[in-house]
């Protein structure tokens, strides 16, 4: 047992609440890997858009990890600016208009939508209008997007994001080892306090980030089916 778990009895369990948010972080950051692949994989596949797959890295910092994530991100809201830039270049004020307006009947919105594709592209999907006026008519994506890019950009620069993805088990010694007694107990407490606070937030607009998808893909699953 270290010197410091003698002096201070809590060390331990703070190590191991520290481990456990840790953890806890890194499923939540691979749920918005996985969500951010998918949505790319329906702009790519039905919008023309050629955004590229992403994986976490597990031999990377937090840090890393998060301007990964944050890239594909800004480059999904590109891509989505770029296609409003398009609808709006091809379509007469009066139907771009009618494109964000909430008493038009989605219908019409979606062959509106599928009508400019098929002249941006050439030719377009069943689902393309529909995913576009998914993506243009509700400010949801982007709102959510712009608030997970910043708050992964607050997690890069905290005390977490220096932090290894693998840090398990006596990985977290190879931080803390030096560290004795209170000096200890204090950079544990403010470890635990900053994941604590890092993770609600993050978890929140995750969840929120992942809805706005699904409601995107489930919509190519009708389609489909």
């Amino acid at each position: 047992m270290a010197l410091s778990d003698l002096l201070y009895p809590d060390n331990p369990k703070r190590r191991q609440e520290l481990i456990d948010l840790h953890q806890e972080l890194l499923n939540c950051m691979s749920i918005n890997f996985r969500a951010t692949n998918e949505l790319a994989g329906v702009l790519n596949e039905h919008l023309g858009c050629t955004i590229g797959h992403i994986q976490m890295r597990p031999s990377s910092t937090v840090k890393e990890n998060c301007d990964i994530i944050i890239q594909a991100m800004s480059e999904i809201q590109h891509q989505v600016q770029k296609i409003d830039s398009d609808v709006k270049e091809k379509l007469e004020p009066v139907l771009y208009q009618k494109l964000y307006d909430i008493k038009e009947p989605e219908l019409e919105k979606i062959a509106i939508a599928h009508k400019v594709f098929s002249i941006v592209l050439g030719e377009a999907t069943s689902t393309a209008g529909m995913v576009a006026v998914k993506l243009l008519s509700s400010n949801l994506i982007t709102l959510t997007v712009s608030n997970l890019v910043s708050l992964l950009a607050q997690i890069g620069a905290s005390v977490l994001g220096g932090i290894t993805i693998t840090i398990l088990g006596l990985g977290i010694e190879m931080i803390l080892h030096a560290i004795l007694g209170a000096v200890e107990r204090t950079q544990l407490l403010a470890a635990v306090k900053s994941y604590e606070k890092h993770l609600a937030e993050f978890k929140a607009a995750s969840e929120k980030y992942q809805r706005a998808i699904r409601e995107v893909t489930s919509l190519v699953r009708q389609q489909v089916q």
